[in-house]
Protein backbone atom coordinates (compact mmCIF):
# COMPACT_ATOMS: atom_id res chain seq x y z
CA UNK A 1 0.00 0.00 0.00
CA UNK A 2 2.96 2.69 0.95
CA UNK A 3 4.43 1.59 -2.57
CA UNK A 4 0.68 2.75 -4.14
CA UNK A 5 0.60 6.29 -2.50
CA UNK A 6 5.12 6.56 -3.07
CA UNK A 7 4.49 6.36 -7.14
CA UNK A 8 1.17 8.62 -7.11
CA UNK A 9 2.82 11.43 -5.26
CA UNK A 10 5.93 10.58 -7.01
CA UNK A 11 3.84 10.69 -10.31
CA UNK A 12 1.82 13.57 -9.68
CA UNK A 13 4.56 15.67 -8.30
CA UNK A 14 6.74 14.76 -11.72
CA UNK A 15 3.35 15.94 -13.83
CA UNK A 16 3.32 19.58 -12.27
CA UNK A 17 5.66 21.82 -13.27
CA UNK A 18 7.65 20.69 -10.80
CA UNK A 19 11.23 18.73 -11.70
CA UNK A 20 11.07 14.61 -11.68
CA UNK A 21 11.21 11.54 -13.20
CA UNK A 22 8.57 8.96 -11.99
CA UNK A 23 9.37 6.76 -14.67
CA UNK A 24 12.68 5.51 -12.66
CA UNK A 25 10.50 4.75 -9.52
CA UNK A 26 8.34 3.26 -11.40
CA UNK A 27 10.21 0.87 -13.24
CA UNK A 28 12.11 0.09 -9.48
CA UNK A 29 8.61 -0.54 -7.64
CA UNK A 30 8.16 -2.79 -10.50
CA UNK A 31 11.66 -4.48 -9.66
CA UNK A 32 10.77 -5.03 -6.11
CA UNK A 33 7.38 -6.29 -6.30
CA UNK A 34 6.72 -7.26 -10.30
CA UNK A 35 2.94 -8.77 -9.11
CA UNK A 36 1.64 -5.58 -8.20
CA UNK A 37 2.78 -3.72 -11.99
CA UNK A 38 -0.84 -3.17 -12.63
CA UNK A 39 -1.51 -1.29 -9.84
CA UNK A 40 1.21 0.82 -9.99
CA UNK A 41 0.94 1.49 -13.56
CA UNK A 42 -2.72 2.48 -12.56
CA UNK A 43 -1.75 4.53 -9.58
CA UNK A 44 1.28 6.67 -11.66
CA UNK A 45 -1.23 6.94 -14.29
CA UNK A 46 -3.95 8.62 -11.84
CA UNK A 47 -1.80 10.86 -10.38
CA UNK A 48 0.55 12.22 -13.34
CA UNK A 49 -2.94 13.29 -15.06
CA UNK A 50 -3.94 14.92 -11.87
CA UNK A 51 -0.87 16.67 -11.54
CA UNK A 52 -1.20 17.70 -15.65
CA UNK A 53 -4.58 18.74 -14.66
CA UNK A 54 -3.33 20.93 -11.95
CA UNK A 55 -1.08 22.80 -14.60
CA UNK A 56 -4.64 22.79 -16.71
CA UNK A 57 -6.91 24.45 -14.26
CA UNK A 58 -3.24 27.08 -13.80
CA UNK A 59 -3.77 27.61 -17.42
CA UNK A 60 -7.74 28.40 -17.14
CA UNK A 61 -6.09 31.10 -14.12
CA UNK A 62 -3.50 32.43 -16.33
CA UNK A 63 -5.95 33.60 -18.82
CA UNK A 64 -6.55 36.95 -16.99
CA UNK A 65 -2.94 37.45 -16.39
CA UNK A 66 -1.44 36.82 -20.22
CA UNK A 67 -3.58 38.33 -23.09
CA UNK A 68 -3.67 36.31 -26.71
CA UNK A 69 -0.61 38.04 -28.66
CA UNK A 70 1.68 37.44 -25.27
CA UNK A 71 0.97 33.88 -25.67
CA UNK A 72 1.58 33.58 -29.50
CA UNK A 73 5.02 35.65 -29.15
CA UNK A 74 6.54 34.01 -26.07
CA UNK A 75 7.93 30.46 -24.96
CA UNK A 76 4.40 29.15 -25.49
CA UNK A 77 4.05 29.68 -29.17
CA UNK A 78 5.19 26.30 -30.47
CA UNK A 79 2.77 24.61 -28.18
CA UNK A 80 0.06 27.24 -28.88
CA UNK A 81 0.36 26.10 -32.68
CA UNK A 82 0.17 22.32 -31.55
CA UNK A 83 -2.83 22.82 -29.45
CA UNK A 84 -4.49 25.37 -32.06
CA UNK A 85 -4.07 22.61 -34.85
CA UNK A 86 -5.12 19.34 -33.38
CA UNK A 87 -7.07 20.38 -30.45
CA UNK A 88 -7.78 18.23 -27.53
CA UNK A 89 -5.77 15.43 -29.58
CA UNK A 90 -2.50 16.82 -29.00
CA UNK A 91 -2.69 16.20 -25.17
CA UNK A 92 -1.88 13.18 -25.89
CA UNK A 93 1.75 14.57 -25.63
CA UNK A 94 1.14 15.86 -22.40
CA UNK A 95 3.80 12.79 -21.57
CA UNK A 96 6.33 14.40 -23.04
CA UNK A 97 8.98 16.40 -21.18
CA UNK A 98 9.36 19.77 -21.61
CA UNK A 99 6.38 20.54 -24.20
CA UNK A 100 3.64 18.48 -22.25
CA UNK A 101 3.45 20.84 -19.14
CA UNK A 102 2.87 23.71 -21.53
CA UNK A 103 0.01 21.78 -23.62
CA UNK A 104 -1.45 20.97 -20.18
CA UNK A 105 -1.03 25.32 -19.27
CA UNK A 106 -2.08 25.88 -22.95
CA UNK A 107 -5.32 23.42 -23.17
CA UNK A 108 -6.53 25.17 -19.77
CA UNK A 109 -5.81 28.87 -21.45
CA UNK A 110 -7.98 28.25 -24.33
CA UNK A 111 -10.39 26.64 -21.99
CA UNK A 112 -10.68 23.34 -24.02
CA UNK A 113 -13.73 20.73 -23.02
CA UNK A 114 -12.49 19.58 -19.51
CA UNK A 115 -13.38 15.63 -19.91
CA UNK A 116 -11.47 15.37 -23.46
CA UNK A 117 -8.61 16.79 -22.38
CA UNK A 118 -8.90 14.74 -18.64
CA UNK A 119 -9.21 11.69 -21.19
CA UNK A 120 -6.27 12.21 -24.32
CA UNK A 121 -3.97 13.44 -20.83
CA UNK A 122 -4.79 9.92 -19.09
CA UNK A 123 -4.50 8.16 -22.37
CA UNK A 124 -0.92 9.33 -23.34
CA UNK A 125 0.47 9.20 -19.72
CA UNK A 126 -1.38 5.31 -19.64
CA UNK A 127 0.71 4.42 -22.56
CA UNK A 128 3.86 5.96 -21.54
CA UNK A 129 3.60 3.89 -18.18
CA UNK A 130 2.63 0.89 -19.67
CA UNK A 131 5.83 1.00 -21.87
CA UNK A 132 7.68 1.40 -18.93
CA UNK A 133 6.42 -1.41 -16.76
CA UNK A 134 7.00 -3.54 -20.17
CA UNK A 135 10.25 -2.32 -20.10
CA UNK A 136 10.29 -3.20 -16.05
CA UNK A 137 9.20 -6.88 -16.33
CA UNK A 138 11.50 -7.41 -19.72
CA UNK A 139 8.85 -7.88 -21.63
CA UNK A 140 10.29 -5.85 -24.23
Amino acid sequence: MTALWLIFSGAFLAATLLPGGSEVLLAALINQAPETWVSLVVMATLGNTLGSLTSYYLGALGRFAKTPEEMASGRYRHGLRLVERYGYWSLLLAWTPLIGDILCLLAGWLRMPLVKSSIMIFIGKGVRYLLVAALALHWL
